[in-house]
């Protein structure tokens, strides 16, 4: 069984503070690990528009955005001018490749992809994806093999970028398991290797979950002893909730999981033989707002009555 770590780096501070951390644990543990970085400009201020959005202000007050996140993060782009990620943090981003994990594009811009990619065309979206592409590469010196989307937001042409960039799976979406996507009755030839548990920010102040409880509430969900992909954060599992973390990791290989970046499990799984799906917009518990997720199999002789 294999439980791939997908490490998500939204912000300035979860690169230069929550990274380290996470590399210590994960390091101690002998695990695997993806990090997806945020390779341009912090503008994490300016998701106070999200302010009006259903059920936005409900997860803000259930999982304490101000303690994880710092005031000085919170007015970037706003108040403050946003750093340049991957610019003032270079080496570090190195450093993650050099200690044998798995790095990869999360985004440009996250806030801006994350409220922005769902009606954008194909233009603003091509220029996005183009820019992360472009820094992973001044970075590493190579193209980037992975693409995992800021807040699983996703539009039509995102997805085809996904193919014709040349990466060699995605985990754009919330889903079961590894599959083909479907857009629009279109075939995009670039695997989608889904997020199958819910994020520990997704969990805590639901149903009596806490911050003291929420490892035993996750590992209950993966007894079931199939492979899985978990999606952290370096702001959060690499930051306050390190030591939750750190229980995750030990009930999981109490469990009998071999804990892996994701490109292990890519390398496990046989792509041409997985089954195509629609991709859906869909809402899920303990986050506001939809998310790109694993629609139905699809069948190409349905689409011809």
């Amino acid at each position: 069984m294999k439980l791939a770590l997908k490490i998500d780096v939204d912000t300035f501070r979860g690169t230069r503070e929550g990274i380290p951390m996470l590399i210590d644990i994960l390091k101690r543990h002998r695990a695997g690990g993806t990090f997806l970085f945020s390779l341009g400009p912090d503008h994490t201020g300016r998701a106070i528009k999200r302010a009006l959005r259903p059920g936005f202000m409900k997860k803000v007050s259930r999982t304490s955005v101000v303690e994880h996140y710092g005031y000085k993060t919170l007015m970037y782009g706003t108040v403050l001018p946003g750093p340049d990620i991957g610019r003032r943090c270079a080496s570090i981003l190195r450093t993650v490749r050099d200690e044998g994990f798995e790095v990869g594009i999360h985004t440009w811009d996250h806030v801006k992809w994350q409220d922005g990619v769902a009606s954008a065309n194909e233009r603003w979206t091509g220029w996005q994806m183009a820019l992360a592409c472009q820094r992973f590469r001044e970075i590493f010196g190579v193209d980037a093999a992975v693409h995992g989307a800021a807040g699983w937001q996703m539009n039509v042409h995102a997805y085809r970028r996904t193919q014709s960039l040349g990466f060699r799976y995605a985990s754009d979406t919330r889903g079961t398991h590894p599959f083909i996507p479907v857009v629009r009755a279109e075939i995009v030839a670039c695997p989608q290797f889904p997020t199958t548990l819910p994020t520990l920010d997704e969990l805590i102040g639901l149903d009596g979950v806490t911050a003291g409880n929420v490892a035993d509430a996750l590992l209950d969900r993966t007894a079931d002893r199939r492979d899985h992909v978990f999606t952290l954060h370096a702001e959060l599992e690499g930051m306050k909730l390190a030591n939750v973390f750190e229980k995750l990791v030990e009930g999981w290989k109490a469990q009998g999981y071999e804990l892996t970046a994701m490109r292990e499990l890519v390398g496990a799984a046989d792509v041409a033989k997985l089954p195509l799906h629609t991709v859906v917009d869909a809402a899920l518990p303990g986050r506001s707002g939809t998310l790109a997720s694993q629609g139905p199999a699809f069948l190409a002789e349905e689409s011809f009555p």
